[in-house]
């Protein structure tokens, strides 16, 4: 089948501008948007410019706005999106060139909230160990891989780019119910600051964006009742 693909392309160094740039394109129902894009780098613009790694949904560098939804490009199939296709950058983060963002100020936020194990006594001498119900508890947020599909799709955070963002509660969540842990608290303030979680306005834009279908603003809610009663269990 033949693909159009229209893509939001810019060259901070030549262009004053955004500009689009179209593309025709043959294509299998079953090729992933991805394959797309390289067909179109490999054998029309070499010049073009994206992020990917594994291609199997995992490393989350491939993630971009797709026919106005944020997606990760190896997990859309041509089938789901059709024979027209727009692929923008995520929005909300500078554009380094085409659809490559700069992550920097994403990964800052995630920095901000301390995401590793806080835990003061001596070590054992073996693993720390956990029950299968402990672990439960917040198993659903390990399960985040930084692509920064919510975060970007929030319309909190493109208000406020001070706005710490879903992606950064998401892994302080992994932590602050973590019974290993002794940071809770450290987090819980971090958090309960101005540009922390109430800057949430529950519109589930996250919950829809995330590849692996972690319930954000659940993991949210549960973030802002621990700050109000100081419960973590």
């Amino acid at each position: 089948m033949k693909v159009k693909i229209k893509i939001r392309r810019f060259n901070p160094e030549k262009d004053r501008k955004p500009y689009w740039a179209e593309y025709t394109v043959d294509a299998e129902p079953a090729d992933r948007v991805l394959d797309v894009l390289v067909q179109i780098k490999g054998y029309q613009d070499g010049s073009l410019t994206f992020r990917r790694s594994c291609a199997h949904g995992i490393c989350g560098s491939d993630a971009l706005v797709i026919n106005g939804r944020n997606r990760l490009a190896c997990k859309v199939l041509v089938r789901d999106v059709g024979k027209d296709i727009v692929v923008e950058p995520l929005r909300g983060l500078p554009v380094i060139k085409d659809l490559t963002v700069d992550m920097e100020p994403f990964f800052r936020k995630y920095r901000s909230i301390l995401p590793f194990l806080i835990n003061d006594e001596p070590p054992p001498h073996i693993e720390r160990l956990q029950t299968i119900e402990a672990r439960a508890r917040f198993d659903e947020t390990t399960k985040c891989i930084l692509c920064a599909a919510c975060t970007t799709s929030c319309p909190s955070f493109w208000a406020n780019d001070s706005y710490v963002g879903p992606a950064a509660i998401v892994q302080a969540h992994r932590f602050i119910f973590d019974d290993r842990d002794q940071g809770a608290q450290v987090r819980l303030a971090l958090l309960a600051e101005s540009d922390g979680v109430w800057r949430c306005r529950t519109i589930y834009n996250c919950v829809e964006a995330c590849p692996r279908e972690i319930d954000i603003t659940r993991a949210i809610g549960e973030v802002k009742k621990a700050i109000l009663t100081g419960d973590v269990d």
